[in-house]
């Protein structure tokens, strides 16, 4: 599998580091990226992480933008500006830096959670708060969606 999927809460030892979990860290292999790529998130009290292809999806996006725009610069100090290239151990241990740790509200612990091309690193409380939030969302949209779907004939049928 070449994506981040699942999720996984693990301790920060008595330096501070924290082991990236072993599904995380065949998917960063596979992908070829040197280290972890960090930056706190834009939505949320998190961190984003990954390699090549989140470090893809940010150069794609600020592609789109006009050079030398007000847009490109704010998008490119929040993706490039305050990310950070953390070095992964031979133990698959990453540190965490005080100013990442400070902006995701982190202590002892964190939930690394596998958002497809990359992931996210939250306190566990917090994680656990979004994720009630998140379901909250997703169940009112499937209500949205199921009342705009109108029952038509079966695959197959013919129409009388």
């Amino acid at each position: 599998m070449d994506r981040f999927v699942s999720s996984f809460t693990n301790r920060l030892d008595a330096k501070g580091r924290v082991s990236i979990p072993a599904p995380f860290r065949a998917v960063l292999a596979r992908d070829g990226y040197e280290g972890l790529y960090v930056h706190p998130s834009l939505e949320a009290k998190a961190l984003d992480a990954g390699g090549n292809g989140l470090l893809a999806e940010i150069d794609a996006l600020i592609g789109q933008l006009p050079p030398f725009s007000d847009e490109r610069d704010h998008f490119s100090t929040a993706l490039y500006g305050m990310s950070e290239v953390l070095k992964v151990d031979p133990e698959g241990r990453v540190g965490l830096t005080e100013s990442l740790k400070a902006h995701a509200g982190i202590g002892d612990a964190v939930t690394f959670v596998g958002l497809g091309h990359k992931f996210q690193i939250w306190e566990p409380s917090l994680f656990q708060r979004h994720l009630d939030e998140a379901r909250r969302k997703v169940r009112e949209l499937k209500k949205e969606l199921g009342s705009l779907t109108r029952p038509g004939p079966a695959p197959g049928a013919r129409e009388r």
